[in-house]
């Protein structure tokens, strides 16, 4: 007998019609293509941002594909320690850097490069009984200031590193900045200068690029050590007026379901909780097994596209727990057991969706829920 509440079924029936699928060779392609984007002589070396279980897609599901990358980027060590259990040995840059002086504990494998927000990090290193000494990147505040060093007190900071790095205690000393609006064409030309005015005269390597930066700004990014895309691996584009397919990415995770239920509304009736939807005239609903406890945004409105058979068309009312009603009104033939395409495939980015939900790409990607199975594109 199977343990108790382990599921009992057939292998590769589902408990209901929905699943996402995540094309591994759709991130090989992006990479490419973002190294596309660097200059052939003298380009900097590649993080691949895989944070957040490598932006939802799953970081064992997708790591075979990063393997041309310089180096992995992620946000704890614990996730740096999940690199290291799949098999990757090359570098790996901790965003989150030290949380607390036990972190010290956690750096006992080679090629480790924190970031560094503030001053005691460096006193936790300065202390720490690790046999390995990893690379520090001391981070500038830059025009987000989300966390980091001022301008005025960079350099004491990059002193001390400078200091704990002769002594042995740390590795090479870098730096680093984040651009709060690389997504706008006008977004990064004063925040780069402010950086570059406040490291003038240090040695070390530099990284400042994200997805944005590197597409938009790519001579900015050109003229750094390292760049750390993210979002674009996955295929999605970081800007809001050009398409991922317009960037020649693939997207690399698409979210499927079926219509498992028809309703005919007449006119004047409501559709969904608190009749978010009133039925202008009478008209066939479908129900779609796919809800906010899946990851899907509640608070996408009344209009948020959606593909069933094939065909375009929208979301209705309020998105509950478990289900969503779609219009199809633009698909008469549909019926129960309709394919339908939620994001990512069937020429519906998810960036068009999460902009029709009020949100970003990354959140729908990330938010994925553990209940979705997820297939892999290829797998049999």
């Amino acid at each position: 007998m199977p343990p108790v509440n382990a599921p009992y079924r057939p292998e590769g029936l589902l408990a209901r019609p929905l699943y996402a699928r995540v094309d591994a060779g759709a991130v090989a392609h992006n990479l490419a293509r973002l190294r596309a984007a660097l200059p052939a002589a003298g380009a900097p070396r590649l993080w691949a941002t895989v944070k957040a279980d490598a932006y939802g897609h799953g970081l064992a599901r997708v790591l075979p594909a990063l393997r041309e990358a310089d180096g992995l980027a992620v946000l704890h060590l614990d996730e740096a320690r999940a690199c290291r259990r799949l098999g990757w040995d090359g570098p790996v840059l901790v965003y989150g850097g030290l949380y607390s002086q036990a972190d010290t504990l956690l750096l006992d494998s080679p090629h480790l490069h924190l970031v560094i927000t503030h001053a005691a990090q460096l006193q936790w290193l300065a202390q720490a009984p690790a046999a390995e000494r990893p690379a520090v990147w001391l981070r500038f505040a830059g025009d987000i200031h989300h966390t980091g060093f001022c301008a005025d007190d960079y350099r004491a900071a990059f002193a001390l590193a400078r200091e704990l790095s002769g002594r042995g205690l740390i590795g090479e000393v870098g730096h680093l900045n984040h651009y709060a609006r690389a997504d706008e064409a006008d977004g990064v030309a004063q925040a780069d200068a402010r950086f570059r005015d406040v490291i003038a005269g240090l040695p070390g390597p530099v990284s400042t690029s994200n997805s944005a930066a590197m597409l938009g700004h790519a001579a900015r990014a050109a003229a750094t050590q390292w760049v750390r895309p993210g979002l674009a691996l996955y295929g999605a584009s970081p800007f809001a007026e050009c398409s991922a397919a317009g960037l020649g990415l693939l997207p690399a995770m698409s979210l499927h379901s079926q219509v498992v239920g028809i309703q005919r509304v007449r006119a004047g009736a409501g559709v969904g909780y608190s009749a978010a939807f009133i039925a202008p005239t009478a008209m066939d609903v479908g129900i779609v097994t796919c809800g906010y406890a899946d990851g899907y945004p509640r608070h996408a409105p009344t209009g948020t596209p959606v593909v069933v058979a094939g065909a375009r068309t929208r979301l209705l009312g309020r998105v509950s727990m478990d289900m969503m009603a779609v219009d199809l009104g633009p698909v008469p033939q549909a019926a129960i057991g309709a394919p339908v395409t939620l994001w990512g495939a069937d020429g519906l980015p998810v960036e068009e969706v999460a902009l029709a939900a009020g949100t970003i790409a990354a959140q729908l990607l990330t938010g994925l829920s553990a209940r979705v199975p997820v297939a892999l594109a290829g797998a049999r």
